[in-house]
């Protein structure tokens, strides 16, 4: 208690000194030096710092995340996916198909996490510093600053979503009272004014978990694990007791057999599309694992099972309620079902068993946001100004933006914008085949960490052409180049059949081809950084023996080559000279 005292005085105490004087002021919103910086270890260009503590390599003491922690974390955030079933069925599919489907699609999701994770699990950085590894010190900021971005608006539109299950919760509290609140709210503003006070209430939840970095998240994504088990399975029972499991035929394929096997991979894609966010998301959650697998099979087992598990529940359940109770229009959303169920049972034990059901889903999908968006936006705008913004700052900063946005106007009034987030996944796909291809084929896993905080051109592996991956870029504009038409066709331009097909394979296709072009023009033309880890020789992830950037006073201990070519322990010295400022000697 007294630290905790301590603790908050010496917040206040800091907040009254900033306004004391412009340079207290400065001070006070720049983000705290780290050894990096106070020894001079990092280049600093016009004023613009390149690490901070949130960019560097995580200190072993903050790696904190078993594989008990990673599979809590991917069944809490995968298993609840009640509604996937809704997209196979939508495009034709059977139950029986859309579940095979799904299972395939979440499996070929987690493959690509798994090898995304490597690199973060190894060298325990961040997905902003790997962007710099694979698009140049320059270079990263598009695929970074491109992921922040929709960042934000997934955040604004997840807030959304959980508020309605937060009015669900009203709703079994107060009833009437709730539901008849005046609405103030012009109607083409698309919210009402009950809906307002359910959103500013999910919102508020929000606020606090702003404060946390990933490490410390531990047992907030175990509790979400949990609670969304019991609320699918909770129900998913419901259900099926209150119809006696009378799914009747379920749905029945529409699919005619000669374009069965094409809307097979269609839905396959479509299926991806699910967790596009999270292959990309993978290094923000992986370099905090305590092991260089901990974060790669937890997921690999976990995230394909929890899927289609979930989605299973929610096939079943929406088709016991709509043979039963004779509904027009399948109820696949989670909240629209319980609100069916208070109209017909309003009692108080099942008001207080609703209360308890959206409440649990309430938090998983406060938990999803957080994973998902929240924090991947905090990771992004370290990179983008690392001398002022850390991943606790980032996280306030896309809190109160998402607010900003108005959400809930643009889920009323711009179907084809929220068309486009869904379809965004093509462009993260050739990023993460990128560093995948880059990683695993091209370097061998040797990633030279001290290089990744110097953008000057005498950075010899990072640098790239002028600060940019030339080779990178030109595999990733061709692996979006083929499904973008079919892309920009689903947004209302008519396109061509042919198109039309590899926009629907957008994720796959896309990350064939950025896959296959970056691999095969390196092989012709390779980077740099490609040739010089070539020319010394090194063995798989050779770079990353013992410890392959480790803090100690004024010293950094970089993995570096010796005399001979090949790898050995070496000192970067404190003085700022030699390379990038930075002088080797071999150990």
């Amino acid at each position: 208690m007294t630290s905790a005292k301590a603790f908050i005085q010496t917040k206040v105490s800091n907040f009254r000194n900033a306004f004391t004087s412009w340079a207290a002021f400065k001070s006070y919103i720049e983000a705290p030096q780290t050894e990096l910086d106070e020894h001079g270890n990092v280049i600093h260009r016009e004023g613009h710092r390149w690490s901070n503590e949130d960019l560097e390599p995580t200190p072993p003491e903050k790696r904190t995340w078993s594989w008990v922690n990673y599979v809590t974390f991917y069944w809490g955030l995968s298993f609840g996916n009640w509604t996937l079933g809704s997209t196979m069925i939508g495009i034709g599919l059977n139950w029986w198909e859309a579940i095979i489907v799904i299972f395939v699609s979440q499996t070929i999701s987690s493959i690509a996490m798994f090898f995304n994770s490597r690199c973060a699990s190894v060298y325990h950085v961040g997905y902003p510093v790997v962007a710099r590894s694979v698009f140049g010190m320059w270079g990263s900021f598009y695929v970074v600053g491109a992921r922040a971005m929709l960042a934000i608006v997934w955040y604004g539109i997840q807030l959304y979503s959980g508020a309605s299950f937060v009015a669900v919760m009203l709703r079994c509290i107060f009833g009437h009272l709730y539901t008849d609140i005046p609405n103030n709210i012009p109607a083409s503003a698309g919210i009402t004014s009950a809906g307002m006070l359910s959103f500013f209430l999910f919102w508020m939840v929000h606020f606090p978990l702003c404060a946390f970095r990933p490490y410390q998240l531990r047992g907030f994504f175990w509790f979400k694990g949990v609670v969304m088990c019991i609320s699918c399975f909770g129900l998913f029972i419901f259900c099926m007791a209150n119809t006696k499991g009378n799914v009747g035929s379920v749905y029945q394929s529409n699919i005619t057999s000669n374009n069965r096997a094409w809307f097979i991979i269609q839905s396959i894609n479509a299926g991806m599309g699910n967790t596009a966010t999270l292959i990309t998301n993978q290094p923000d959650f992986a370099r905090w694992s305590r092991t260089k697998t901990g974060a790669m099979w937890s997921q690999l087992l976990s995230n394909p099972l929890a899927v289609t598990l979930s989605a299973s529940l929610g096939i079943l359940s929406t088709a016991a309620i709509n043979n039963s109770w004779g509904l027009e229009t399948p109820l696949w959303n989670p909240w629209d079902l319980l609100g069916a169920i208070l109209d017909r049972y309003w009692d108080a034990g099942s008001r207080a068993a609703i209360f308890l059901c959206a409440f649990c889903w309430m938090f998983s999908i406060l938990g999803t946001n957080i994973a998902a968006n929240m924090i991947p936006f905090g990771s992004d705008v370290t990179l983008l100004f690392p001398k002022y913004l850390t991943i606790p700052r980032g996280q306030f900063i896309v809190e109160f933006l998402a607010f900003a946005i108005n959400p809930w106007k643009i889920l009323a009034s711009a179907s084809k914008f929220t068309t486009f987030l869904a379809g965004y996944g093509l462009f993260m796909a050739s990023v993460v085949a990128i560093m995948i291809a880059d990683y695993f084929l091209l370097t061998k896993g040797n990633v030279f960490v001290a290089w990744l905080y110097d953008p000057t051109s005498e950075n010899k592996h990072y640098y790239y052409h002028r600060g940019w991956n030339v080779q990178a870029y030109i595999a990733y504009i061709a692996g979006i180049a083929l499904p973008f038409a079919g892309f920009v066709g689903t947004l209302g331009p008519d396109v061509s059949e042919a198109a039309a097909h590899m926009g629907q394979l957008g994720w796959i296709l896309s990350f064939v081809v950025s896959f296959a072009v970056y691999w095969g023009l390196c092989l012709v033309w390779p980077t740099r950084n490609q040739r010089l880890s070539k020319e010394k020789g090194l063995g798989w992830e050779q770079a990353a023996a013992d410890e392959p950037f480790v803090l100690n006073n004024a010293q950094v201990v970089d993995a570096q080559e010796s005399s001979d070519g090949r790898l050995a322990g070496s000192v970067v010295s404190a003085e700022k000279s030699g390379v990038g400022g930075m002088t080797t000697s071999a150990s």
